[in-house]
């Protein structure tokens, strides 16, 4: 599943290529086409991203709102644009560009006020001005402070934070040698506002570069003379699908074990109980 740093570059691209365009908006597939058809030829106004949600506007009170899951995937185009293939649940095109969305678990067309009851039911995003800016890293902790559930499993709690996936969760408790096992109750003020400022720089950092990479300077290949990673993840990683394999910074075996029906990497020796 795509992580919170994907979808706010996929909101991204939308203003960049269509913000202020009126669009023609079809379903080819059919399960938008109602939809589709009350918004064709009006003008995209914003697009927004809150966690692994997006959000694209058509005025005031009308808003489609998408999230791709397990399988939900983008692609952008320039003209001519093909037929489009009849898997492709919305299309949006302008005349410069056309974007295709295939197989979201959510693609809906909502008013503004369901829309807001969507961002009230998530928890504060790293890459929200509004939570950057605000009160999101307090609202965080005070959830996390009273819970006995693991940081690990909290992380991943979109309620509690919003946009951190496995890749983010596994790589900044590494970076901050927190035990992902801990129960969120034993972390300090001062560890979960380093964690927070952590994520929303390496988020920040995937949106710039649409991929995730986490070691730091000293850290990297050509620093350390070691092999760069294979893997179609595609950025460098401490931990994150490398169990077994040697921790970059002293040799322990990474380990991997289930938590909350995800995988969960981390180095027992960096990141002790």
């Amino acid at each position: 599943m795509p992580e919170g740093h994907t979808i706010h570059r996929l909101a991204a691209d939308h203003r960049e290529r269509f913000l202020g365009e009126p669009l023609a908006v079809s379903s080819p597939q059919g399960r938008f086409a109602e939809s589709a058809a009350l918004l064709d030829g009006a003008t995209l106004t914003a697009a927004e991203a809150h966690g692994k949600h997006l959000f694209l506007g058509f005025g005031p009170d009308r808003w489609i709102h998408i999230h791709l899951g397990l399988f939900g995937g983008y692609r952008f185009g320039t003209p001519p644009a093909p037929p489009p293939a009849d898997t492709v649940r919305l299309r949006l095109a302008a005349p410069a560009a056309h974007a295709d969305l295939r197989g979201p678990t959510t693609c809906a067309l909502i008013t503004a006020a369901e829309k807001d009851a969507v961002h009230d039911r998530l928890g504060p995003d790293p890459l929200r001005t509004e939570d950057t800016e605000g009160d999101g890293p307090e609202r965080a902790y005070r959830r996390i402070s009273r819970s006995r559930t693991s940081i690990g499993a909290l992380l991943m709690d979109q309620k509690v934070v919003s946009g951190v996936g496995n890749v983010y969760r596994a790589e900044v408790l590494f970076r901050h040698g927190i035990d992902p096992l801990r129960a969120g109750r034993d972390l300090t003020r001062r560890e979960w506002d380093a964690l927070w400022t952590d994520l929303a720089e390496l988020m920040r950092e995937g949106v710039k570069f649409n991929r995730i990479d986490t070691v730091r300077p000293e850290h990297t290949p050509e620093a350390m003379g070691r092999p760069p990673r294979v893997d179609d993840h595609g950025g460098e990683v401490y931990v994150y699908r490398r169990a077994g394999q040697e921790c970059h910074l002293c040799g322990t075996p990474v380990r991997i074990a289930e938590l909350a029906g995800r995988n969960l990497f981390w180095c027992p020796t960096c990141q002790p109980r």
